[in-house]
């Protein structure tokens, strides 16, 4: 098994510093479809704005490379499983639906729905133990957790 290159030291007792860059990270990320929207109307097609954005983040990752500890090898490449490369497929749909639906839920409620949706799929990733995971069974608290996302979503729909 390959381990991550990077590995970042949990502290259980402070996570304040893990917890405040996630926010900053939600909060740059809530920009990334309406840049791509924006993108999209000057292009004229949201796949070309799509296009252009991940060709900036393939960009961005080859600056990063030479950083990264180990070396990437086509060898191990070729022993990841099949559905590795969801994770790249799961990226540009992202990407290319949020450049078409921000514009049209607006950026708010676009981000209402694909949070809740986060949380609906990891909880199925979690009560099925998926791709590795631990079994984290969807007890009725979490299912309740869960209901009261969907209520937040259809309050900012109609606000």
């Amino acid at each position: 098994m390959v381990s991550p290159s990077l590995t970042v030291q949990e502290d259980k007792s402070m996570p304040w510093f893990a917890m405040s860059l996630a926010t900053v990270l939600g909060m740059v990320f809530a920009q990334q479809p309406v840049i791509n929207a924006a993108v999209a109307r000057t292009l004229g097609s949201p796949v070309h704005a799509s296009f252009y954005s991940v060709f900036i983040t393939l960009c961005g990752m080859a600056v990063l490379l030479p950083f990264a500890a180990g070396t990437l090898r086509p060898a191990v490449l070729a022993t990841l499983p099949w559905w590795s490369v969801l994770g790249g497929l799961i990226g540009v749909a992202i990407v290319a639906g949020g450049a078409y639906l921000a514009p049209v839920l607006g950026a708010a409620l676009f981000f209402v729905l694909l949070v809740a949706g986060q949380l609906f799929g990891a909880a199925m990733a979690d009560h099925l133990g998926a791709f590795g995971l631990p079994v984290r069974s969807l007890s009725f608290t979490r299912a309740a957790g869960l209901a009261l996302v969907l209520l937040g979503a259809l309050l900012v729909h109609r606000g």
